[in-house]
């Protein structure tokens, strides 16, 4: 039996079907959105979580991709203020990997590419015996160079363009695998399965492939859809260690073997490293850190910071595989991050998204949409480059959002008025509601973390165990113990089922 009838269904819960799902609810287009596991779950939560061009695609001549990205990463700081916002890094010279005059004409371009507004400084060049990021350095740095991006919290972006989605009427089915697809008179018939197993089938106008990792095997498996491109599994790896400074600014290192490593300030107390790139040819849904890259990573920062690391050290890792171009043969951090977006008009349409990155999932998605928009009579524009901002993000002044909380809450400890500020942004007033005090805020599971910000996630954003809200909605899993886990996974335990409403 066909249970809902609606103009897109995408398959896929990541940052490119997310997007893809909201654009086109914002267009007046009725809009369905699957995805097996909980949004996120895999690619999208395992990045180095940047909005950025890409300084080292410019090695590989990609100057459509890294002015692309930069000009997005100025719309994405407008829209979620409270989850992006502006880092500086620093780039330390060494001769003889590549020379100065090289690096300085890399970020002038850097400066330079990307249309429209640019609101973030210049690249300078510093000398680390008067800067303050020369500390944590090795003394035989003397100078390096300074140049902007931004930071993002990726796996909460994904959630807030569902959210947005739902908000403009699409239905977002977390936890619900699409079990088979196919074409049938003008349109496509999917059976879904969510996790209680009881299937129903969807009728859709046009189909979009989103399923990252799996575009290919969605294809061969699932729509049983002949097709010509295909991917470069390549899987990268972080590994975060106790703050290895206290400043600011992140560092981007320069690699023996012309790889880069990035050094993050990451979850206050805290430095994120990565990323490797090695060929992965396992399940992508379970990607693991192997001894050797906890061993690269290290060694990429010892060769710049005093402070040496060893294995010991990490006190958590992740991994996660990118579905890049199969475009050469070449290294796997040579593929091309740009995307593809093949479109199978041979009945009703379908679009696959092959590739991309997180900085460019919006024009993705715009793109996407405007390429279907008109094969089901719909012609509303695009709108996401100049929308309001993402839920939570409508005051651009978070410091002062802050401020604000603090000041009608003087009871908030800081540190979690910080962490509630930049995770939900205006909305934390919401969470927070009428609490008088901690006490009112509910059962405490430890790490900041209470019963009104678990109700708010199972209410607002399909949480639906205790992995969804210590990984992906937020990291506090850095921070809580045992008993805490075991307390929220039985809180959760008697939520299940609870409305999700927006």
């Amino acid at each position: 039996m066909v249970e809902q009838q609606v103009d897109v269904l995408v398959v896929g819960g990541g940052i490119n079907g997310a997007g893809i799902a909201r654009d086109a609810a914002g267009r007046g287009l009725s809009v369905w959105l699957c995805e097996r596991d909980d949004l996120a779950a895999h690619t999208s939560s395992a990045s180095t979580k940047l909005i950025h061009g890409g300084l080292r695609y410019l090695e590989q001549f990609e100057f459509a991709l890294v002015g692309k990205a930069l000009a997005e990463r100025e719309v994405l700081l407008r829209a979620a203020p409270h989850i992006i916002w502006p880092l500086r890094f620093v780039l330390p010279h060494q001769p003889h990997l590549r020379p100065a005059w090289m690096i300085r004409l890399g970020l002038f371009l850097y400066d330079h590419l990307g249309k429209g507004r640019r609101t973030l400084p210049d690249s300078r060049r510093v000398r680390f015996a008067k800067h303050v990021t020369g500390e944590a350095l090795r003394d035989e740095f003397a100078i390096g160079f300074v140049y902007s991006d931004a930071w993002v919290q990726d796996a909460r972006l994904v959630v807030l363009n569902a959210t947005d989605a739902a908000r403009r009427g699409a239905q977002i089915r977390t936890h619900t695998r699409c079990v088979s697809v196919r074409r049938t008179g003008g349109g496509w018939i999917a059976e879904l399965e969510p996790r209680d197993g009881e299937r129903y089938f969807v009728r859709a106008r046009a189909l979009v492939n989103a399923t990252g990792p799996w575009a290919a095997s969605f294809l061969d498996d699932v729509a049983q859809v002949r097709h010509t491109h295909s991917l470069r599994l390549v899987k990268g790896s972080h590994i975060v260690v106790p703050k290895l400074y206290d400043h600011r600014y992140a560092y981007i290192f320069q690699q023996p073997d012309r790889r880069i490593v990035f050094a993050i300030p990451y979850e206050r107390d805290f430095t994120l490293i990565g990323t490797t790139d090695l060929e992965y040819n396992d399940d992508p849904a379970r990607p693991t850190i192997s001894a050797a890259e906890v061993d690269y990573l290290c060694a990429a920062a010892n060769r710049y910071f005093k402070r040496q690391l060893t294995s010991g050290d990490v006190v958590w890792s992740y991994s996660g595989v990118r579905p890049l171009l199969q475009d050469h043969a070449g290294n796997a951090s040579e593929v091309t991050r740009d995307y593809l977006l093949d479109l199978d008009t041979q009945g009703a349409p379908l679009l696959n998204v092959f590739g991309g990155k997180l900085t460019t999932f919006r024009k993705l998605a715009e793109e996407a949409v405007d390429r279907l928009a008109p094969l089901l009579d719909h012609r509303q524009p695009a709108w996401t480059a100049d929308a309001k901002p993402l839920p939570g993000g409508g005051e651009r002044d978070i410091d002062g959002l802050l401020e604000d909380i603090l000041a009608s809450r003087p009871w908030l400890p800081e540190t979690l008025a910080w962490r509630l500020v930049h995770s939900y942004g205006t909305r934390a007033r919401d969470l927070l509601g009428e609490a008088s005090d901690l006490g009112e805020l509910g059962e405490y599971f430890g790490a900041d973390l209470y019963r009104a910000e678990v109700d708010y996630l199972v209410r607002h954003e399909w949480v639906t165990c205790a992995e969804d809200v210590l990984w992906r909605r937020s990291k506090l899993g850095l921070r809580i113990d045992a008993g805490g886990v075991a307390r929220l996974d039985r809180y959760l335990a008697k939520r299940l089922g609870a409305p999700n409403t927006q």
